[in-house]
């Protein structure tokens, strides 16, 4: 019995073992790097607030905003209904796939990591893709309530899961995460008005069209008339009022993820103080901020979020 040995078949087995591991982690940050250069070309809103989380957290949103990214891109690509469900079709296969643990391409490698390690939930992204899915059958909303159900999928569900990657302990996180995701995505809608008419869209809900005496005629050809800035007035008090509770969320969570969120906040409210600026007239041109607004804007949060008064 050759006790206290190991033969040349048990280290070639951990040689090879060991090499198979290195590859797979290889493959793996390569997955990672891949969706961080996405979210830096692209994400020109979310990217600033991104860099502020640490690095296993900041990584693990970058792959969320690819998969993200890759589920717009299905339905924005085409114009045709029936290619869009097709093309959202087979996002809703990868992601099953991956969440299966059967990934293919980076994105959905580094997906699936990231939802193993944050334990994030299987439904909140199927929720988005659902709401990806509304786009390529819906291009008006009767009312808010149903608006709401869209934003849900579309936005509060990202919220939902980018909570799970900031880590929290009270429930009512989870409320003021979605508020957040409203606040954010009726911000969208009102800086889109003028891009998405230009596809025959109309996101604000067709009873606040009603209440203002206008037509989706004077929205799709780009009125700017009095009655079109009240409602527009309308819509940035209702985007503010969902900023407002969902500041709430910033003490509930760890204090090195506190300073994501409120630079998202703080980024998006911006937006809503260039649309009152310009007299609600969205039509001029794209609205955004600068890179150096932006950089300001970390300089000025980070600090703030981290202030002892906000809890432990």
């Amino acid at each position: 019995m050759g006790g206290g040995k190991l033969g040349s078949g048990t280290l070639d087995g951990l040689a090879g073992e060991h090499s198979g591991e290195a590859a797979l982690n290889h493959e793996l940050d390569a997955a990672y790097e891949h969706c961080r250069v996405l979210t830096r070309t692209q994400a020109r809103n979310f990217y600033y607030g991104f860099i502020t989380l640490p690095p296993a957290r900041r990584r693990a949103i970058y792959a969320v905003y690819a998969f993200c990214r890759l589920c717009d891109d299905a339905a924005d690509e085409t114009d045709d209904p029936a290619e869009q469900l097709q093309r959202v079709a087979h996002q809703r296969q990868l992601l099953g796939d991956a969440l299966d643990g059967r990934p293919r391409g980076p994105v959905y490698t580094a997906l699936a990591d990231a939802t193993r390690q944050f334990a994030i939930p299987g439904q909140y992204l199927g929720e988005i893709v659902n709401g990806v899915e509304m786009d390529a059958t819906t291009t008006r909303y009767r009312t808010f309530a149903e608006l709401e159900g869209y934003c849900y999928r579309v936005a509060c569900c990202v919220g939902l899961v980018c909570l799970e990657i900031f880590g929290y302990s009270d429930p009512g996180a989870r409320r003021h995460a979605v508020d957040l995701g409203m606040a954010m995505q009726l911000t969208n809608i009102l800086r889109d008005i003028a891009e998405d008419a230009g596809r025959g869209r109309i996101y604000i809900p067709l009873e606040d069209l009603d209440r203002f005496q206008l037509a989706e005629s004077e929205i799709l050809n780009g009125s700017t008339s009095d009655r079109f800035r009240d409602l527009m007035r309308f819509q940035v008090e209702r985007a503010r009022a969902y900023f407002e509770t969902a500041r709430q969320l910033f003490p509930l969570l760890p204090v090195l993820s506190r300073a994501c969120p409120a630079m998202l906040e703080a980024t998006y409210s911006r937006l809503l103080d260039r649309i009152e600026d310009r007299d609600y007239d969205i039509y001029q041109g794209r609205i955004s901020l600068g890179t150096v607004e932006k950089l300001l804007l970390v300089a000025r949060i980070w600090p703030k979020v981290l202030a002892p008064s906000l809890g432990p």
